[in-house]
């Protein structure tokens, strides 16, 4: 027996983001003078049952923001080349007697910085399940976005399905952020149209 259980944390329109999206992703806004959409009501599918725990989907604030340099080892504003930010969440859960399937879905904006150029930024996504101290999933997930201009942000939406063995606790979370490992570098040859200042 199942029971779908939608739930928003900082519920969005889910419908209106992917209708406005130019890649698969989700909105947030940057440090260049951009600004995230405004938010909406998430509307539950048709026969949705909202009961249950159905965990919820929150940002880590430490990774929420990611960005390439055109220096290595810089992290100077005028070198970024892209910046990547997470804003909105949302999620929807599929329950059994067994276990729980959450569907996580989250906002971002990919934007140019003062280096900026069009093309597609990899972004390492890190996605966990927590309880408490406990860790009961840890992915690693890659995902891109393309700018078509330097000069016009792009939204994006991140989904991923979790699967749980167990019926999560009131307790367990989804924890969303970019993975922040090595320093990140892209090059600016062959591309001659940067950002204006």
């Amino acid at each position: 027996m199942f029971q779908y259980v939608v739930r928003g944390a900082a519920a969005l329109s889910l419908a209106a983001i992917l209708a406005g999206c130019n890649t698969s992703g989700a909105g947030g806004g940057g440090l260049f003078g951009t600004s995230s959409p405004a938010p909406a009501t998430a509307a539950a599918p048709a026969g949705a049952v909202v009961q249950g725990v159905c965990p919820k989907v929150v940002l880590n604030d430490d990774s929420s923001y990611y960005r390439t340099y055109a220096k290595s080892g810089s992290k100077d504003d005028n070198d970024v080349v892209f910046q990547a930010s997470l804003a909105e969440t949302t999620r929807a859960c599929m329950q059994s007697d067994t276990g729980m399937t959450i569907k996580a879905q989250v906002a971002g904006r990919l934007i140019a910085g003062p280096q900026g150029h069009a093309g597609t930024l990899s972004m390492p996504i890190r996605v966990q399940v927590k309880d408490g101290d406990q860790v009961l999933v840890n992915e690693l997930v890659p995902f891109s976005a393309t700018l078509a201009s330097a000069d016009q942000p792009v939204q994006f939406l991140f989904s991923k399905d979790i699967s749980l063995a167990a019926n999560p606790s009131a307790t367990t979370q989804v924890v969303v952020g970019f993975d922040q490992g090595a320093a990140k570098v892209v090059s600016n040859k062959n591309h001659s149209k940067k950002r204006h200042k």
